[in-house]
């Protein structure tokens, strides 16, 4: 293997050194339950209080406002679930999401109607975007929530997210966004954006797997997760992980002090490398150009399979993906394709590159040296590749 390039960052990100630093003291000297009154506890219980403090700033909100939890599913999962509860009491049982949303928000939504609520899934045009006036034209006297993703965990589309908060707040409707992909990488004020809820997970950027925060705005009245102790305000019972709160702070200060200058470059990069890729004979980028996070490509070959893209791309020590990292195993195209309007066929030779800060312009050179003769020699062996070009094949679908 001549070299080796991380470049799925969409999926998870490693760990950085000083978040590793960080954490190591709560493993091994304020081991500490934060619940404990004696003084082993206390060290540990201020530390996550700061923590809280740290990660209420980041997002401009308060820091009762934040709940730690195991992830972005976690907390989409409470979001949904739990203001659809309380806003059925109401009377409100209608939900508005949109088609290409990640499946902890879709497989709720599923969950949900099957107890009678119901949804209405907002086209995303092949931009990748939802359109705000589509929305509001959506909007009911019994609408409980509305869950919009902050940027789309497959194509980096970016949502227009502070114009449909206004539209919520107008019209006096919860609104809920996943911004798994967006913090860290996107300035975000829930206050100043009319955010309600928004989900989070560190592992997106630098922290460890299993720890993420729900901002819940006060005010909003939601079941408890899970009943026992008093852990979260009661909210969310058992024994709170600190070392990886503290690491979660810790990666979430450092990725929201240096945005602007890590998206300046990483915005280079992805540029570059969508330029030179397009230049390979019937290939595509997915989403908006510019309304994408900076570190995000996603593209479609004509006449290759993606899981034999990404095998060919392995062999070269580069790692990527075809689709999010939650449906990797599944042979199916992905929906956020699908719902952008590609035909099957083109979306199953999706590549997906995602890079952080720690990618650098020689990574750009590697992967420009390697994916075109990748793709020239997939498309070699395909017998579908000869049907396109001798322009036999027909796709049901329009390309764009």
């Amino acid at each position: 293997m001549a070299r080796f390039i991380y470049a799925d960052n969409a999926a998870t990100t490693p760990v950085s050194k000083s978040v590793l630093e960080a954490m190591e003291p709560f493993y091994t000297q304020y081991y500490g339950n934060p619940s404990s009154l004696y003084s082993v506890g206390r060290a540990a219980k201020k530390p996550l209080e700061q923590a809280r403090e740290t990660v209420a700033h980041c997002l401009g909100a308060l820091p009762n406002e934040i709940f730690f939890t195991s992830g972005g599913s976690e907390g989409d999962n409470w979001a949904l679930k739990g203001v659809a509860h309380e806003q059925a009491k109401k009377g409100k049982k209608h939900i508005i999401t949109s088609k290409f949303e990640h499946h902890a928000v879709l497989h709720s939504c599923e969950a949900l109607e099957k107890e009678g609520f119901e949804v209405t899934y907002l086209d995303v045009h092949s931009d990748g975007l939802v359109r705000t006036d589509e929305l509001e034209a959506a909007i009911r006297e019994d609408t409980a929530i509305v869950s919009i993703m902050y940027a789309n965990n497959e194509i980096g589309t970016i949502q227009p997210i502070p114009e449909i908060g206004a539209i919520c707040k107008k019209h006096g409707v919860i609104f809920h966004t996943d911004a798994v992909q967006a913090v860290g990488n996107i300035h975000i004020n829930v206050k100043e954006q009319n955010i309600d809820l928004l989900s989070l997970s560190g592992h997106k950027f630098h922290a460890p797997k299993g720890v993420g925060a729900l901002y819940i705005r006060n005010g909003i009245k939601m079941p408890n997760l899970i009943d026992g102790g008093a852990q979260e305000r009661g909210r969310r019972a058992g024994t709170e992980n600190v070392a990886g709160i503290v690491g979660l702070s810790v990666a979430l200060k450092e990725a929201c002090g240096n945005i602007d200058e890590r998206a300046k470059r990483l915005t280079k990069m992805r540029d570059r490398l969508i330029d030179e890729a397009l230049k390979i004979e019937r290939s595509y980028i997915n989403g908006d150009r510019v309304k994408r996070l900076p570190g995000n490509i996603n593209m479609c070959f004509e006449g290759i399979e993606g899981e034999s893209l990404l095998l060919s791309l392995d062999l070269k020590g580069i790692c990527a993906s075809s689709g999010s990292a939650c449906t990797s195993g599944s042979l199916d195209p992905s929906h956020v394709l699908l719902s952008i309007g590609l035909p099957h066929e083109i979306a199953h030779g999706s590549l997906r590159i995602t890079f952080s800060e720690q990618n650098t312009e020689e990574d750009v050179d590697y992967i420009l040296e390697v994916l075109p003769k990748i793709v020239a020699h997939l498309r070699s062996m395909s017998p579908l590749w000869e049907e396109i070009i001798s322009g036999q094949k027909k796709y049901s679908q329009k390309i764009f």
